[in-house]
């Protein structure tokens, strides 16, 4: 059950990135402050995508962080990373760089490690409007340092001329009705664009589906047509696979994109055709 917390208060009518620390020289306090946490509403990318009402899929948002750090009662340094899986219904997205500067608040705070716990559930999930889950992991557990190639047939090289980068061109993409199949196909050629900073976001993709075959070159010039375009993770692959589903009538379809890491941070969305357990935390080589 969500919890409401009167203490900590966010104005989303507010919340535009002209209005935070985004993009701007940053004093990196080392004291938590939960006020940091900057939540971007979801309403809009997904009101242009004509989503209005029920989301026509399900998942979530895997977050990892990589430098998580804080004090025990007795003044030791702890590390470890953590985990956030942050529901696609709930009504935020949490900026990425307002994570880092919230996870940065903990340096000099002295707590044990369930309290940690308890207190970043709190926070994230006041601010993304729903609940979020977490797990604190010690960096010399072998799972935490475990690469894992997303599974699937690349399309990468492909037999494709490729020349249109953005806007994203769903038009592009080519069903053979006349062929269904069961697949599951692989790009690491996924690029956009903050569109706060302007900064290049990186991805690997894995796409799979049941359905009409898909034609890989015309997934691939797709998939580049995102290239120049400027959104957050979240709402790439909620586009990407809104796009599959209005094109390629697949009778089931799961999206799953995996982020490079900024700022200690990396974003790995998915998204499901149906409700389903979330995929493994497949760390990349990249990551």
């Amino acid at each position: 059950m969500f919890l409401t917390y009167t203490f900590l208060t966010y104005t989303l009518s507010m919340s535009t990135p002209q209005d935070s620390e985004l993009g701007k020289p940053t004093v990196y306090a080392g004291h938590y402050d939960a006020s940091r946490l900057f939540p971007i509403a979801r309403a809009g990318s997904r009101a242009a995508l004509g989503i209005e009402a029920a989301l026509p899929f399900a998942g979530a948002d895997i977050w990892n962080a990589y430098e998580l750090s804080w004090l025990d009662p007795r003044g030791r340094p702890c590390v470890a990373l953590a985990r956030f899986d942050v529901p696609a219904g709930s009504p935020n997205i949490i900026e990425s760089k307002s994570l880092k500067l919230y996870l940065n608040g903990f340096m000099q705070e002295r707590m044990e490690r369930t309290e940690l716990t308890d207190r970043i559930a709190r926070d994230l999930s006041l601010a993304a409007g729903a609940d979020v889950a977490i797990a604190i992991i010690d960096p010399s557990d072998p799972a935490a340092v475990t690469l894992t190639p997303l599974r699937g047939a690349v399309i990468d090289f492909v037999d494709a001329d490729v020349h249109h980068y953005g806007p994203p061109r769903p038009e592009l993409l080519i069903a053979h009705h006349d062929l269904i199949v069961e697949e599951t196909l692989v790009s690491h050629a996924l690029k956009s664009n903050c569109p706060v900073t302007g900064q290049p976001d990186w991805a690997s993709l894995q796409i799979r589906y049941r359905g009409p075959r898909i034609g890989r070159g015309a997934l691939l010039k797709y998939l580049a047509s995102f290239r120049e375009h400027a959104d957050f993770h979240e709402h790439c692959v909620e586009r990407i696979f809104l796009d599959l589903q209005h094109y390629c009538a697949p009778s089931a379809l799961f999206v799953y994109a995996r982020y490079t890491r900024r700022g200690g941070i990396d974003i790995n969305p998915w998204r499901a055709s149906a409700a389903q357990d979330p995929p493994e935390n497949q760390r990349q080589v990249r990551q």
